[in-house]
């Protein structure tokens, strides 16, 4: 498609009677995709935010682009009413009917409205409307409220094959050719993601442990910028460190069997995976500002860290036990920060942890996903912390796949007590991954035990209350750390 073609497709988007047609199919539909973050609760109604054709729906093949927020009512714990919804990005696309090899992504069928009598389903599934996405990118459309930029140092050809990855969660993702990927975020809010700033700056400062953006696209509504999507190189036959550690770790849980590991098998990638760590936090240092936090800003971190104990151990009453222990961990940090110790905060990577890292065929680790926790508002997900934050988050990490070999003796897989497939693997990870982080950046992480254990004690309740509610077989594997950080000195 051309840039001319494009941007010809402007004509006005019927909205009011396009929502209304579209609302029952939508109510039945959205609640059923993976990337929906109010399940649970039906959706009462919906909002246009906006509505924009890339392609016309009179053509053999439209393809509508919606910000629709969808209503729901509040929780118990939020009060009564209904809350204002959250917004969602939409890619809706439009034929007469539906070829069969597009039956799983079919949304349903229009009985009235200006799209009475047509088929709608997920565009993501069809090559034809990802070819638009990605040619509005190449050509830096303008479709009413959409902004398509790029780097126009980077070329984007317009022959590459699309293919949609279905394992993702909270997003969707785009493979083009094995060139590129466009992340398309599902749940918008107003503001510029980190998973844009963060990695646009360190291009800025040439750090190579993350894929530059190539392009990406936004919308620009009432004064706010709304990031929609980016685009990265894809880094073609990268593993990441989840199934990479996976994969070792059955290799020894082979040898251990016959007695001849040595528990080294994985030591060298955590240490590299650490010294990429490492250049990622001193890139983003050096290329978006750093504050102290003092006593007053640790009392607040600290309050926030015993609300989500109290929250957690009140909801899991496997915690209570450990609730006195857990809670040193934060005092002891609240007792440093009042004898006037202080810390660097900066923006750091948010979600770490062997998932988000990607190691290329060549041995480089790179990281991605900068998004932080969906979960979170954009606002704090943005703000600087200690990057401990992020080791913290490594650092559980390897404990987690300590104890997820397939068929381990203990393992959740398999019931039971977790115990790892291969004892102290998780320990030695940890230390090499700390030591390759020193050797970029100076200052070794267990060099500051008490921020260190505060962040892990943190995350250790974030995992049972999230395994208590989600995967009751896993809640093992975060409560053999609450036993072990709860006995810390």
């Amino acid at each position: 498609m051309s840039e001319a073609a494009i941007h010809s497709v402007t004509a006005p988007v019927a909205r009011p009677e396009l929502l209304a047609s579209l609302d029952p199919l939508l109510r039945e539909w959205l609640p059923r995709q993976r990337w929906f973050a109010g399940k649970g609760r039906p959706v009462t109604g919906f909002s246009l935010v906006t509505a924009n054709e890339l392609l016309p729906s009179t053509a053999q093949l439209g393809l509508l682009h919606l910000l629709v927020r969808a209503h729901q009512p509040l929780t118990p714990a939020q009060g009564a009413g209904t809350q204002p919804g959250d917004c969602y990005q939409l890619l809706i696309g439009v034929r007469e009917a539906l070829p069969p090899h597009l039956a799983p992504a079919l949304i349903g069928h229009v009985e009235e409205g200006p799209l009475a009598g047509h088929t709608v389903y997920e565009a993501l599934h069809d090559p034809r409307p990802a070819d638009v996405l990605l040619e509005a990118l190449r050509t830096r459309a303008r479709v009413g409220e959409l902004r398509f930029e790029r780097d126009l140092r980077q070329e984007i050809r317009g022959d590459l094959i699309p293919r949609l990855i279905t394992a993702e969660q909270s997003n969707s993702s785009l493979v083009f050719g094995d060139t590129f990927i466009l992340k398309l975020l599902r749940r918008i809010v107003p503001g510029v993601n980190p998973d844009l700033e963060l990695p646009l700056a360190l291009a800025r400062e040439g750090c190579p442990r993350v894929p530059a953006p190539t392009a990406w696209m936004a919308a620009d509504l009432d004064g706010e910028t709304y990031t929609l999507g980016v685009l990265q190189p894809y880094v073609q036959g990268a593993v990441d460190g989840w199934e990479l550690a996976l994969s070792e770790l059955a290799k020894e849980s082979e040898l251990a069997k016959d007695g001849c590991r040595d528990g080294e098998s994985f030591t060298g990638e955590a240490r590299a995976l650490g010294r990429a760590t490492a250049e990622v936090h001193t890139a983003l240092a050096r290329a978006l500002p750093t504050v102290t936090l003092g006593h007053v800003q640790m009392e607040l971190l600290v309050d926030g860290m015993t609300e989500r104990l109290a929250t957690a151990a009140q909801a899991v009453p496997a915690l209570r036990p450990y609730a006195a222990g857990l809670r040193t961990a934060f005092e002891a940090l609240a007792d440093l920060a009042s004898e006037g110790r202080t810390w660097t905060a900066q923006r750091i990577h948010g979600d770490l942890h062997l998932g988000q890292c990607l190691r290329a065929p060549s041995g480089e680790w790179s990281l991605i996903d900068f998004e932080g926790e969906p979960s979170k508002p954009l606002a704090e997900r943005r703000m600087p912390q200690p990057p401990l934050r992020d080791i913290a988050g490594m650092l559980r990490s390897f404990d987690y796949a300590a104890h997820a070999v397939p068929g381990a003796l203990g393992s959740p897989r398999a019931g039971g007590t977790p115990v790892p497939a291969v004892p102290d693997w998780a320990d030695i990870c940890r230390a090499a991954y700390c030591a390759g982080y020193a050797e970029v950046a100076g200052r070794d992480p267990r060099a500051d035990p008490v921020l260190l254990r505060a962040y892990e004690t943190d995350k250790a309740i974030y995992e049972v209350l999230y395994e208590a509610r989600h995967r009751p077989d896993w809640l093992p594997v975060p409560m053999a750390a609450i036993r072990r950080l709860a006995a810390s000195p």
